[in-house]
């Protein structure tokens, strides 16, 4: 048996990146023992003990192999000491500069991060000379889609994907036994956090108690599901689970969890990571590689899976200048996103540059690296300067880790000090933004990218409203557009026009972990509250911080009580409404809406606001900072313009506009000094540490494996391993096959497998009826991800998903083809199943754009979809698709269904050869139909690794089959 090793660091597990996993190459990391001792109460900590116990007890052949491994590692002569200036060493690296390379001084600094992984984790077996000569050789490698291994450090999880992700490892477990080999195989190598943020809803609202209230229903709905996770943290070595309550993943990964660098053993390296939400590209702000992945993917990287990527392209946006009074980095979110979109940016780094930045606050960073999802790139990346000191410093890290972090960047070349001249880098493209020419804005109704200046609001409603039926329009009638409803709430006399507001959250990761526009939001309530605005009753306002960090600011700022007292209580310490955890409407508002098709709206300070996503009764979604989230609300419309249009009326009678309201930037960073202090940050990590009552008294069972409830309609067994072969089933064509679904563009992950609501009269409902669970009791799709029986039927159960079958009727039905019957997706899709028919999707561009869900892939693959043929895909969702083993095609440029004149009435035939030796990444492929049309189509298996997925049916069987080899 051939070993390998590394000794380099806690992401240098050494796995094949296409055959083989070896069993005696995981790395014993003083971060495995040490990693945040205080922090690991619930990590099983027998893996340090069984593991050294395994490597101890190894033949004298294999330790001999692994010593001798070590000392032959490629770069053992740029290995060096980093000194501290009083004497000693921080520890020892692997140093860039010591490479003697000039191409090195012209690379972007994340394709560095890249170089430094790859060096590291060099052994001539699972990551190559060859592989560090593409990344040096950059600037020439990378527009030829070169393939390059990675091993993130860590992996980082939320709730809605972790639950999945931990029903695999547990069901994966199962697969090991049956298969005759140590289940026990199945266990996190790399630090796995796993942050539950995404159960919280707001059921409670504009109430001094409703933390509390919304807690304890969180805990009631939810409790299966946070025992489960709890089983999984002791199960499962090497992984910690945050508890509800605590905070938001990314808002804690910035302010506790990133290291920025690693010291491990005594060796340095820079912190880098994987995460199964799409934002975890939050963590680019603070110099952190990190970007999102399907938990498919996740869990290959938890086992030591070598990932294999694409080398990027790098865009390089320059910023110049600073941002003018009264414009926030909401409003410098949107406007980055929008010019990115428009560059295209999909599948690439942006690195971000420039004079600008120094005005750019960490926080400010932060907000635009998490949106880069909405502007398609896989990173928007900020390099380390004194800036990400100074934050680092805020919020309690310690002098020597920031000295450390400081020292060790800079002996690498990966800091940026802008007193110093700068190289000039190397980037694929170049952007550049004026900061001055940032104008206050929003995004919407439909889509992130919408953007709209604030001062062309209304005449942008108006034009939403006329337009015909898309991302930019509602078609309402002309006579209809000024219609008033009238209706009575809680015994007031109450009103809804087009365009009202019924929700106003100030929500998400992006925006509430930003201090200046969360206390913006502050004042403005403040000065409102002072000239006697009020928010109107019937609009459901809420405050759902990052972190408890926020709440101590707001608290010692004094501004909280202002919040309050326009309805934006606290409702908990979660995603809430950005992610459509938003909770019922009252019934009177609700009736009002749907009873008189009023196209009502929600104004909300997140990242994500597709149709249906939000709420199923706002059709109008956008996207606003903080502070402009509170005068919307105040204002009761989007159909307004705030500079020509009074907000309100003051108590003295006169009236009120925004500029009455709106701090200065002064004002606010005056706040920001006095009011946001490291005592926050440290205290508020300290307590999550500790749990809380309802997580702290969840009763778990001691067994590795674990006790499956088959009455359970929350966790249940998936069906992906059962009846696995030992050896792989090799690549499959599609044979004859229906189409399932015909789409336009930009169909969603939110489409494909909605988050939200269980709708009453879905596939989903009928079942969880079927079981005894009441309607009050269903709880939302996100919840229930850890039952595939709930998600199969909920796939493409979006109320708002528009199926060219239907020919206009918009919903979550189809056309089930043979018989011509409009049936519920999951019934059509079941019929086919059992008459052995093979099943594809019909889409346009950026399929699959959106969240990072898995169960975007797993739900199709469950309902018998064997390919997606789409004009193109969003990054992750096309990598979800490989790894559950479905074929994903693109049309040729210039082409799609449309102008191929396809119906989705055809069956298709699509070839492939039998042996996977045959099939080469990005290869044609020719798909035929019933009807005489035939035409080709790109393969996108974008790498070798991603055929031997397919050979397998999947990337998990791939690691189970070559786990149980061992």
């Amino acid at each position: 048996m051939y070993i390998s090793t590394c000794r380099c660091s806690s992401s240098s597990i050494a796995v094949s990146r296409i055959f083989y996993l070896r069993p005696f190459s995981r790395q014993i990391q003083s971060s495995v023992t040490t990693y945040r001792s205080s922090f690991r109460c619930s990590v099983n900590r027998r893996f340090t003990i069984s593991l050294k116990a395994q490597i101890r007890t190894a033949s004298p052949v294999i330790e001999r192999k692994l010593a001798t491994m070590a000392s032959e590692h490629p770069y053992k002569g740029i290995f060096t000491s980093l000194p501290k200036t009083g004497g000693g060493e921080f520890g020892k690296f692997y140093s860039l500069p010591a490479l003697n390379d000039p191409r090195i001084d012209k690379l972007p600094f994340s394709i560095r991060i890249l170089l430094e992984s790859a060096v590291r984790n060099c052994d001539n077996f699972h990551v190559s000379k060859d592989d560090v000569e593409k990344i040096l050789d950059w600037e020439n490698t990378a527009p030829k889609q070169v393939e390059i291994p990675f091993k993130p450090a860590r992996v980082l999880l939320q709730d809605f994907t972790g639950v999945p992700s931990v029903v695999d490892l547990a069901s994966m477990r199962d697969a090991m036994k049956e298969l005759g080999s140590d289940p026990d195989k199945i266990n996190p190598l790399v630090p796995v956090d796993l942050v539950i943020d995404h159960s919280v809803q707001v059921d409670v609202a504009r109430s001094e108690n409703a933390l509390q209230a919304n807690m304890d229903i969180e805990f009631k709905r939810n409790k299966e599901r946070f025992a489960f996770l709890r089983w999984g943290s002791t199960a499962f070595r090497n992984m910690l689970v945050v508890p509800p309550g605590s905070g938001i993943v990314h808002q804690v990964n910035l302010e506790y969890l990133g290291r920025v660098v690693f010291n491990s053993d005594g060796v340095l390296y820079p912190d880098s990571l994987v995460g199964t939400d799409s934002h975890t590209t939050m963590i680019d702000g603070l110099g952190v590689a990190g970007w999102g992945v399907g938990g498919i993917e996740a869990e290959a990287a938890m086992l030591g899976q070598s990932m294999s990527m694409v080398l990027p392209g790098v865009v390089g946006f320059r910023m110049t200048g600073k941002l003018h009074d009264g414009v926030t980095a909401t409003d410098l979110v949107l406007t980055v996103t929008q010019m990115l979109r428009k560059h295209g940016v999909v599948g690439k780094f942006v690195e971000f540059y420039g004079p600008g930045l120094a005005s750019l606050s960490l926080a400010d960073r932060a907000t635009i690296a998490n949106m880069s999802p909405e502007y398609g790139a896989t990173m928007g990346f900020f390099p380390v300067d004194h800036m990400t000191l100074q934050y680092l410093r805020l919020t309690g890290r310690s002098e020597e880790t920031i000295t450390m972090i400081e020292e060790y960047l800079r002996a690498n070349n990966m800091f940026v000090d802008y007193n110093e001249p700068q190289e000039e880098r190397v980037y694929s493209s170049y952007l550049e933004l004026e900061l001055a020419d940032v104008m206050p804005c929003v995004s919407g109704p439909k889509r992130p990218n919408d953007r709209v200046p604030l001062k062309d609001m209304k005449d942008d409603w108006h034009a939403c409203l006329n337009n015909k039926l898309g991302f930019k329009g509602f078609a309402v009638p002309k006579q209809e557009q000024d219609k008033v409803v009238k209706f009575t709430f809680h015994g007031l006399p109450a009103e809804l026009k087009h365009g009202s507001v019924v929700i106003a959250a100030i929500t998400s990761c992006t925006n509430t972990s930003n201090p200046s526009v969360m206390l913006g939001a502050g004042l403005v309530a403040k000065k409102a509250c002072e000239l006697g605005l009020e928010v109107k009753p019937w609009i459901k306002t809420s405050l759902a911080p990052g972190s408890g960090a926020v709440t101590k600011y707001l608290h010692k700022s004094g501004l909280q009580k202002y919040l309050d007292q326009q309805g934006f209580n606290l409702v908990g310490y979660g995603c809430t409404t950005c992610i459509g955890n938003s909770g019922d409407l009252d019934e009177s508002v609700a009736s009002a809406i749907t009873d008189n098709d009023i196209v009502a709206a929600a104004v909300l300070s997140g990242n994500r606001n597709f149709e249906g996503r939000v709420h199923p009764l706002t059709r109008a979604n956008y996207l606003a900072s903080p502070p402009l989230v509170v005068a919307y609300a105040l204002a009761g419309t989007v159909d307004t313009d705030f500079e020509k249009e009074p907000i309100g009326t003051g108590k003295d009678g006169k009236s009120v506009y925004l500029k009455d309201i709106w701090p200065s930037n002064k004002e606010i960073a005056e706040v920001v000094q006095s009011s946001v202090l490291p005592e926050m940050f440290k205290s508020t990590y300290e307590a999550i540490t500790q749990g809380n009552p309802f997580w702290n008294q969840l009763s778990v069972p001691s067994s590795n494996l674990y006790a499956w409830d088959p009455n359970s309609t929350y966790i249940h067994q998936p069906p992906y391993f059962k009846g696995m072969s030992v050896d792989p089933p090799g690549p499959h064509g599609v044979k004859d096959a229906f189409c399932l679904l015909n789409f336009g563009d930009s169909i969603t992950t939110d489409h494909i497998s909605p988050a939200g609501s269980i709708h009453k009269d879905s596939p989903a409902a009928k079942y969880l009826m079927e079981r005894g669970v009441q309607r009050r009791d269903f709880n939302s799709y996100g919840s229930r991800r850890g039952n595939d029986e709930v998600m199969a039927r909920g796939t493409f159960a979006n109320i708002r998903i528009v199926n060219k079958l239907l020919n206009g009727e918009v919903g979550p039905k189809t056309i089930q083809i043979p018989t011509g019957e409009k049936l519920y997706v999951y019934d059509a899709a079941t019929r086919y199943k059992s008459e052995g028919y093979d099943t594809i999707v019909l889409a346009g561009a950026e399929y699959g754009s959106g969240s990072s869900r898995d169960w975007a892939a797993k739900g199709p693959m469950l309902l018998g979809v064997k390919a997606v043929i789409a004009k193109s895909f969003e990054r992750i969702h096309r990598s979800n698709l490989v790894g559950m083993g479905l074929i994903p095609l693109c049309f040729k440029p210039g082409e799609d269904a449309e102008t191929l004149g396809l119906t989705g009435h055809e069956r298709y035939t699509i070839d492939l050869p039998q042996k996977i030796s045959d099939i080469r990444p990005g290869q044609d492929v020719t798909v035929t139909t019933d009807i005489g049309k035939s035409f080709t189509c790109t393969l996108r298996f974008d790498t070798q690794v991603e055929l031997a997925y397919f050979e397998h049916g999947g990337i998990l069987p791939y690691v189970i089959r070559n786990l149980s080899k061992q």
